[in-house]
C-alpha cells in the first residue's frame, strides 16, 4: 500500500479555486458534457471555524476486526443501508471492466488477495489499471443526502479514485460557505480537480468529465437513465432517513481522516454519514469489488475490510463501522 498521503492543514491560508468566468455548463442533469469551467486560484479564503487538537476517548482501544458481522443493535442500521443495493442494482460495487472466475485454491498463492467460495477461490479483474490515474485526490463539495452527490460517489467508486471529500450537510459552518465563494452557489455536488484545473457543478456533468478523464469515456447504464437515475438514487437514500444530511457541531481537525471505503458497502456508509454530519474532511481511498487496492491492503494488513479509517491527527487506526461511528462522534462532537 502507498505511503498515506499527507495534505496541508485544512485552516491554513491557501489558494481557493473560483471559476475563471461565469460560463454556462450546457445541458441538464440529464444531458451530457458539453463545457469546461477552468479552475483559477485567487487569494479568497473561506472562513472557517477553529481547529483543535484531538484525542481519542479514555482507554479507547481499536476493535479486532470481524468480517461479515453485524454488531448487536445495529442490524435495522445496516438493512437501511442496504436497501441501496436493490434500488440502484449494484451500481457502486463494482470498478470498471469488473470480472470475475472460479478457480482452484492452490492457483492463488497465500500472499493474494482473494474471496473462498466453497473450496475454491474468487479471482477478480477489472480495467481500472489501464485508465489514468490522478496524481492529487480529486476534490468534491458534497454530503451524503443527496441523490445527486450519490450518483457522483457511485462513479468515483466505478473508475476507482481517490476523492478529497469536503463535507457540506445543511447548516454546516465552513464548506458550504466555500462552495458559494468558489462557484458562486451553493450547489452540491462542486467538484475541483486539481490535476486539470477543471472546476465544475452538476452531477452527470462530473460523471462525464471523470469517465473522460480517468476511465474509458464509458458510463454504467444506471448512471445514465436520466430522471429514472435521479429516482432511483433518491430512493437508495431512503432506507436511512436523511442520515447523512444535517449538520451536527463539531471540531474541524487540522488533516483529513483517511478512509477506505466504497459506495456500495452499506457498512461503509455508516460510517461515512457520521464524517459528513461531523463536517470532518476525508480522504477516500475507494476499493469496490477489483479494486487494486484491495491487493496493497491485504499487503499490509494480512486481510481486507472496508470501512478502515486512519486518523493522523489522532494516530487512531481502526476497522468495524459501528465502533468508528462511536470513536468520531466520541473525539470530535463537540
Amino acid at each position: 500500500m502507498a505511503t498515506a498521503l499527507r495534505l496541508p492543514s485544512l485552516l491554513s491560508s491557501r489558494a481557493a479555486p473560483t471559476t475563471a468566468a461565469r460560463a454556462t455548463i450546457r445541458g441538464n442533469r440529464t444531458g451530457s458534457f458539453t463545457h469546461r469551467v477552468a479552475a483559477q486560484p485567487d487569494d479568497t479564503t473561506a472562513t472557517t471555524s477553529t481547529s483543535t487538537t484531538p484525542a481519542p476517548p479514555a482507554g479507547f482501544t481499536p476493535p479486532v476486526p470481524k468480517r461479515f458481522e453485524v454488531k448487536p443493535g445495529q442490524s435495522n442500521n445496516i438493512a437501511g443501508a442496504a436497501l441501496a443495493l436493490p434500488f440502484r442494482l449494484g451500481t457502486g460495487v463494482f470498478v470498471l471492466g469488473y470480472g470475475v472466475t472460479l478457480v482452484d485454491a492452490n492457483e492463488i498463492s497465500p500472499d493474494q488477495y482473494a474471496l473462498d467460495f466453497q473450496g475454491r477461490k474468487v479471482k477478480e479483474t477489472s480495467k481500472v489499471g489501464q485508465c489514468p490515474r490522478p496524481a492529487k485526490p480529486i476534490e468534491i463539495y458534497e454530503f451524503e443526502g443527496c441523490p445527486f452527490c450519490r450518483k457522483v460517489r457511485e462513479m468515483v467508486s466505478v473508475l476507482d479514485l481517490d476523492v478529497l471529500y469536503y463535507p457540506c450537510p445543511k447548516g454546516s459552518p465552513t464548506f458550504r460557505p466555500k462552495v458559494l465563494e468558489m462557484g458562486g452557489k451553493k450547489q452540491f455536488p462542486y467538484m475541483v480537480d486539481p490535476n486539470t484545473g477543471v472546476a465544475m457543478y452538476e452531477s452527470d456533468d462530473i460523471i462525464n468529465y471523470l469517465a473522460k478523464t480517468y476511465g474509458d469515456g464509458s458510463v454504467p447504464i444506471m448512471l445514465k437513465l436520466g430522471l429514472l437515475t435521479t429516482i432511483t438514487a433518491g430512493l437508495a437514500l431512503s432506507g436511512r432517513s436523511g442520515k447523512g444530511s444535517s449538520y451536527s457541531p463539531a471540531k474541524l481537525p487540522s488533516q483529513p481522516i483517511e478512509i477506505w471505503a466504497y459506495e456500495g458497502s452499506p457498512f461503509c456508509k455508516i460510517a461515512r454519514e457520521t464524517l459528513v454530519e461531523l463536517e470532518l474532511p476525508h480522504l477516500l481511498h475507494s476499493c469496490a469489488r477489483g479494486s487494486p487496492k484491495r491487493q496493497d491492503f491485504f499487503e499490509k494488513y494480512g486481510l481486507f475490510q472496508a470501512p478502515y479509517i486512519e486518523d493522523p491527527n489522532t494516530g487512531v487506526k481502526m476497522f468495524e463501522s459501528a465502533d468508528i461511528v462511536e470513536y468520531l462522534r466520541a473525539t470530535y462532537a463537540a
